[in-house]
């Protein structure tokens, strides 16, 4: 795949500040011009509007023919684009979403350190607690992982980002939400049918369940209004997952051990319904999470902007 990672994003929001006092507590390292990963550097930027919004989504290529080869699938599907340097520059025709691909290099990470569990008949750690009850640095997230979105089109919004940009589709929830990835990882986007086009969550890799647990519970120290869902597992991509909620309303989410898909023709695309769709085990997802409480308002604001 030429595609092979999300670089940045920009997000509107209405209070800048807060909302970056926000993410920095996530553990995100403020930059410059907005916020670094541990492992994949600046990766957010926030800018203020009057609603909250996903203003852009950045995609790394590995050279310029492929930018070339994207200007051509786009071409074929009337989408309009354009190549300035190193970097193309389009945008999805339903969601009004701004997309850059640029040539990238490539994401290394160092691999943690390996954890052992015991289980039945299998002691890996014997005469010593397990290190995640001992960890006191603060959770650092190591990448921007993937980026959900809602569209009043879905199907019209996944033919941009597979025929158009080539993504591809990793699983499907019949009439919800088509997880795509442009990575190794089970998704990078996944957008989702809605009445309006508005940001639902970002997600952020942490190590392992711990690094989850222990940065959301951080998190919730002194605001339990964050918390939105979790702990759990999801079935597509099967990660643990814990959602929160940023001051603009946005979910932000821990993750760690998603599914990784390192050859195509080893992986079956699945059509998912039900409540497997949405998480494998945990509490149900509330309400909110579902339907945003803020969604007549986006809903409201798209009307008037029209």
């Amino acid at each position: 795949m030429s595609l092979h990672r999300l670089t940045k994003i920009a997000i509107g929001v209405p209070d800048v500040d807060e909302t970056a006092k926000y993410y920095t507590q996530f553990g995100l390292t403020p930059t410059a011009s907005g916020f670094a990963t541990a492992d994949g550097g600046e990766q957010l930027e926030l800018r203020r509007t009057a609603q909250r919004r996903l203003l852009s989504l950045g995609i790394g290529a590995d050279d310029p023919d492929d930018l070339g080869r994207i200007t051509a699938s786009l071409a074929r599907l009337d989408v309009e684009s354009r190549i300035d340097g190193d970097a193309l520059y389009t945008k999805d025709p339903i969601t009004g979403l701004d997309v850059v691909v640029s040539v990238a290099p490539r994401l290394t990470q160092e691999a943690p350190e390996p954890v052992a569990y015991n289980g039945p008949g299998r002691i890996e750690r014997a005469n010593t607690r397990a290190p995640g009850i001992d960890r006191e640095p603060a959770v650092r997230p190591r990448k921007l992982g993937h980026v959900v979105f809602g569209s009043t089109d879905q199907a019209a919004t996944q033919r941009f980002f597979t025929e158009g940009l080539g993504f591809k589709v990793s699983d499907e929830a019949p009439g919800l939400a088509a997880f795509m990835r442009c990575s190794t990882d089970h998704h990078n986007v996944l957008v989702q049918q809605a009445p309006v086009s508005f940001l639902h969550h970002t997600s952020w890799e942490v190590d392992d369940v711990d690094e989850v647990g222990r940065g959301a519970t951080a998190m919730l120290e002194g605001h339990p209004e964050r918390h939105t869902w979790g702990l759990g597992r999801h079935y597509i991509g099967s990660n643990f997952f814990w959602y929160l909620r940023d001051p603009a309303g946005n979910f932000s989410e821990y993750y760690s051990d998603i599914d990784c898909i390192l050859e195509d023709q080893l992986w079956e695309p699945r059509v998912v319904a039900g409540e497997k769709s949405l998480y494998a085990w945990g509490p149900p997802p509330p309400p909110s999470f579902l339907a945003p409480e803020d969604l007549a308002d986006l809903m409201t604001d798209a009307h008037d902007g029209a």
